[in-house]
């Protein structure tokens, strides 16, 4: 930017308007010098004055230009106001219409009498003389805009690209994220399932103390580092937005949360003690979620009850169905959801069952042993 298109873009809008005053006001006084009547004076005041309102109300202050312009060889006033309104709409016909009033305008002479007793031809030549000075200044305030056009359409690009950039980065982090997410999958989780059966073995055949001990640490560790592998796996195969890392996992505290949003007439009985691990209250949570997933798929309009229960050795979640009150829609199922839980089951140390009841319901059963004291 040059330093004139500096000190240029520094100077206020008053400011410029109170120049176009003066200098529209010198304009006309030059032309009334001397044989102006007192309407003409008022007309010409009008006019130059309207100025200070061209940003606001550009089409009335062309309009306020033309009685001055009849009168006098004025320029600075009229051309001002058809620039303005040039640059303020985009009414391609008012803009020509404008033109054609100003030019016209400013071709009648006064009195109105006199405007057709001289040289016709001469007429018709100042017409479009001034027609021509009248298009001048729409064809540059049109120019003008559709420059700012042109910059805030650049703006728009410039910050649609930026938005497609980021959009190409989130997919590349969102499709390596998903690779090491099966890849973890895959061969971690597989090995760490291979070391806590391994180990599980090893600590009921194992006749040493000291070996059981070893055995059931290793397990016990193996359970967590798998359980902690899941939750990695399920972030790394979320989109990444901040909501999905920062929710927490569930725990019991969720299941009256789970069962009331189900869909399905439920109730829950019973309770566990606070000290159950982190990783058997997701187990029991998820058993409950899959149990009432089924029900609400396979058994429309049946009720259910989910039952939390601890004995001497054993603490569990069961939940039972009645029969169904409306037929059933065969939905599509992979049928892995009672296989997971199956696992998550055994990680603890116990079993999952899942059975038929005589009353033509289902019941579903996960019973985990109680962790040593």
């Amino acid at each position: 930017m040059s330093t004139a298109q500096a000190l240029w873009r520094r100077v206020p809008p008053w400011g410029v308007d109170a120049g176009l005053v003066v200098l529209a006001a010198f304009d006309a006084w030059i032309n009334l010098y001397g044989e102006a009547t007192p309407f003409m004076w008022a007309c010409g005041a009008l006019g130059c004055a309207a100025l200070f309102l061209r940003r606001r109300l550009p089409l009335a202050v062309f309009l306020l230009t033309l009685p001055m312009t009849l009168f006098m060889d004025v320029a600075v006033a009229p051309i001002a106001a058809l620039y303005t309104l040039a640059t303020r709409t985009r009414n391609r016909p008012l803009l020509a219409g404008c033109a054609l009033l100003n030019a016209a305008v400013s071709t009648l002479a006064w009195p109105l009498s006199d405007t057709f007793s001289g040289d016709r031809t001469w007429t018709l030549i100042q017409f479009v003389y001034t027609l021509a000075t009248a298009f001048a200044p729409i064809l540059f305030g049109q120019l003008v805009q559709a420059g700012h056009d042109v910059a805030r359409q650049l703006v728009e690009v410039e910050v649609a690209r930026e938005h497609e950039r980021a959009l190409y980065a989130q997919t590349v982090l969102a499709r390596e994220r998903a690779q090491l997410a099966r890849e973890m999958h895959d061969v971690v989780s597989h090995q760490v399932s291979l070391i806590a059966v391994q180990a599980g073995a090893l600590q009921v055949a194992a006749k040493d103390p000291d070996a059981r001990e070893t055995a059931r640490t290793i397990r016990t560790l193996s359970v967590d580092t798998l359980d902690e592998l899941r939750h990695m796996v399920t972030l790394l195969r979320a989109s990444g937005g901040k909501e999905t890392e920062l929710t927490p996992q569930p725990t019991l505290a969720d299941l009256q949360q789970l069962i009331a949003n189900s869909g399905i007439e439920a109730t829950l009985t019973g309770e566990l003690p606070p000290g159950i691990s982190t990783t058997a209250q997701r187990t029991l949570y998820r058993t409950v979620q899959e149990a009432l997933t089924n029900v609400r798929k396979h058994a429309p309009g049946a009720r259910a009850e989910v039952r939390l229960w601890r004995d001497a050795q054993h603490f569990g979640v069961t939940v039972t169905n009645t029969a169904p009150t409306r037929p059933s829609v065969a939905l599509p199922s992979a049928r892995h959801g009672l296989i997971g839980l199956r696992e998550r089951a055994e990680l603890l140390n116990g079993t999952l069952t899942a059975e038929p009841t005589p009353q033509g319901g289902y019941e579903i059963e996960l019973r985990a042993c109680n962790p040593p004291a």
